[in-house]
């Protein structure tokens, strides 16, 4: 009687020479991932690939200036940016050593640009509260808002008591429906407050951007704004700002003869940026949508700037 044949299960034979891995192999994993990472680093830094990354350096140096403990010296980051741009010439024929001098330099040119911007506007700032100050100049700029108004002016002249500076430009809320045109020249009393500090640590500092901008004060008209003769021709800038306005305003007008309610509104914002005449359910609305940044320069306004320019560039080039 033959006898059956038993049957057994066996692993898988190992070649010659070859090792098994168990898979909580840490050290192979990492080899691994080390090597993996290798072949990225080096396809990114293939001809052309860097170059994106010298913005996003430019970008860290000014960062690093706003974090900055003090104001640096005017001659010191111009002084950087030359010595590593010389090293960067140095270092051309180094595959590694220029990409790296190339983001240092980048770096320091940015915090440097951060550094003579600020030593360029810089401009008187009000200190302290001042209760009534007499405030001459032009209207440079009119935003219209939900409940108040608000201007900017040119300041001609200033007085008043506890007057620690003289700001060369002044924001101020009026009454709704009261605010002058842009360019016109006006007399007024306001009260003065110093830009807004930020509210916590870390938070938003609206002086900064306020510094930045040109304002060394805010607050807020206490009597009633008069318009008067000017003693000098206004600038430039001024008579620019009152060119684009009649523009815009000559827009709005056109469109809410085109269009009824929230509709010549919406349309109104989108072209001219003019959100005064939305109603409030529609704004609600587009904030609880998240919608509302649609109505802002930020937002629609460069996109149409963004698809505008790549058509052209598509147009001329290709």
């Amino acid at each position: 009687m033959a006898q059956r044949g038993r049957a057994g299960a066996g692993t898988w034979p190992v070649a010659a020479g070859a090792r098994g891995r168990a898979p909580w192999d840490l050290s192979g994993f990492a080899g691994e991932l080390f090597e993996r990472a290798y072949h990225w680093a080096l396809a990114e830094v293939a001809p052309g690939r860097l170059v994106p990354w010298l913005p996003i350096a430019f970008g860290a140096g000014i960062v690093l200036y706003f974090t900055a403990p003090r104001e640096p010296l005017l001659w010191a980051p111009i002084l950087l940016v030359f010595a590593l741009a010389g090293a960067t010439i140095a270092l051309r024929a180094k595959p590694v050593g220029l990409p790296i001098m190339l983001g240092f330099a980048a770096a320091a040119a940015g915090f440097a640009t951060a550094t003579v911007k600020t030593h360029w506007i810089d401009h008187p700032v009000l200190r302290h509260a001042v209760p009534s100050a007499a405030i001459t100049g032009w209207i440079e700029v009119r935003e219209s808002r939900e409940r108040t108004d608000r201007i900017v002016i040119r300041v001609e002249a200033i007085e008043g008591r506890r007057l620690d500076a003289a700001p060369g430009r002044v924001r101020l809320s009026v009454r709704k429906g009261t605010a002058p045109t842009v360019g016109q020249f006006v007399e007024l009393k306001a009260r003065l407050r110093p830009p807004l500090a930020p509210l916590k640590p870390g938070s938003y500092d609206f002086s900064r951007d306020l510094y930045f901008q040109g304002i060394g004060a805010t607050g807020f008209v206490s009597g009633e704004i008069k318009a008067s003769e000017p003693k000098t021709h206004p600038a430039f800038w001024v008579r620019y700002a009152a060119f684009i306005q009649s523009m815009r305003d000559a827009i709005d007008q056109r469109i809410r003869a085109a269009l009824p309610g929230d509709k010549a509104a919406i349309a109104s914002a989108l072209l001219t940026g003019t959100r005064d005449a939305i109603s409030g359910p529609v704004n609600d609305a587009m904030y609880i949508s998240s919608l509302a940044h649609v109505l802002s320069i930020s937002g629609y306004h460069a996109s149409i700037v963004n698809k505008s320019n790549h058509q052209q560039s598509l147009d001329l080039f290709f």
